[in-house]
């Protein structure tokens, strides 16, 4: 999906897992335990993995990049 086709409310839920501890944590270390946890739980459990996913088309554990940060949350 592309950031078009997201709603407002799956804007403001990415925006929860941007700010997350864990999946800031998984983002920049990309190992250990906090990655393997997010990369195993993002898409069946946490709400807010699945809606960061539906607005940047990635998964919340990859790392981020610049294109990602100006993305459709900078609006």
């Amino acid at each position: 999906m592309n950031a078009c086709s997201s709603s407002k409310l799956d804007r403001v839920l990415a925006r929860v897992c941007l700010s997350c501890t864990v999946c800031r944590r998984a983002r920049k270390k990309q190992v250990g335990a906090v990655f393997w946890m997010v990369r195993r739980v993002e898409g069946h459990v946490c709400p807010f993995c699945r809606a960061y996913e539906r607005v940047y088309g990635r998964k919340s554990h990859e790392a981020l990049v610049k294109e990602a940060l100006e993305g459709p949350l900078s609006n």
